[in-house]
């Protein structure tokens, strides 16, 4: 699973990592990324090996600065692009995969970058990391989710300020903002990303994904509803054995 052009894929142990790997162009997403992180994204979610997986940037400017938009935005008609993103919702499929995603996010972090970030579950980030949504600017709007990811991470007031705005946050601002949950040095990014997929991966796989389907799932359900969910889900693992100290 290793031929890819825009991407590279890894497995060490328990342990996925997928690189953006379009340095010269800032890593931005084009379609052919689109196809490919949608066939690695959908061979992690069914491998029971993978505990934990890693998305970074290849290059030192960028995770990912947006979408390549001269592929984007002349698709041959609205019908085929519609088809052919239901066929392809890497989006959608990021949010099903049932293992912890981390993102090691450096660099520009724009558009679809942002987007991409939001899907994973813990976001890392250098103190050289920018965040921006310059969509709007240049007459369209997202289309991979940040109208609703951003305002249900940063909040409404801090989301639209972004949007309408396109005003860009830099690494404090964005972990003041909460969409972020650390930052560290650019030469501390990667280590303080790996050390921590190397600590859940030690901990019950099924534990691990039961945390994270209760909480995603329950946010958007009533309380009554959503702790009886995770009762049930606690029931599942309370006779797993307990794992050592990290």
């Amino acid at each position: 699973m290793n031929d890819f052009e825009t991407i590279r894929y890894e497995k060490q142990g328990a342990i996925a990592c997928i690189t953006l790997n379009r340095p010269k162009n800032l890593n931005v997403y084009n379609v052919r990324m689109r196809d490919e992180l949608y066939q690695v994204l959908g061979a992690i979610k069914d491998d029971a090996e993978v505990h934990v997986v890693i998305l970074k940037g290849a290059g030192e400017k960028a995770f990912c600065a947006g979408a390549d938009l001269t592929e984007f935005l002349t698709a041959p008609s609205p019908i085929i692009a519609r088809q052919v993103r239901w066929e392809r919702d890497v989006w959608g499929l990021f949010l099903r995969v049932p293992q912890p995603i981390i993102a090691a996010l450096h660099g520009f972090v724009l558009g679809s970058g942002i987007e991409m970030a939001l899907c994973c579950d813990l976001r890392i980030a250098s103190d050289d990391a920018q965040f921006g949504l310059p969509e709007v600017r240049l007459g369209i709007i997202p289309a991979a989710g940040a109208t609703q990811t951003l305002p249900r991470t940063i909040g409404r007031a801090r989301a639209l300020d972004m949007l309408l705005s396109g005003r860009w946050l830099n690494a404090h601002e964005a972990y003041e903002a909460r969409m972020v949950n650390r930052v560290v040095p650019r030469d501390k990014l990667l280590p303080v990303v790996e050390s921590t997929a190397e600590q859940i991966a030690s901990y019950n796989p099924l534990a691990v994904r039961s945390a994270k389907q209760a909480l995603i799932r329950g946010r958007d359900l009533p309380l009554a509803e959503a702790l009886e969910m995770e009762r049930r889900l606690a029931m599942t693992v309370q006779h797993l054995p307990a794992n050592k100290s990290p």
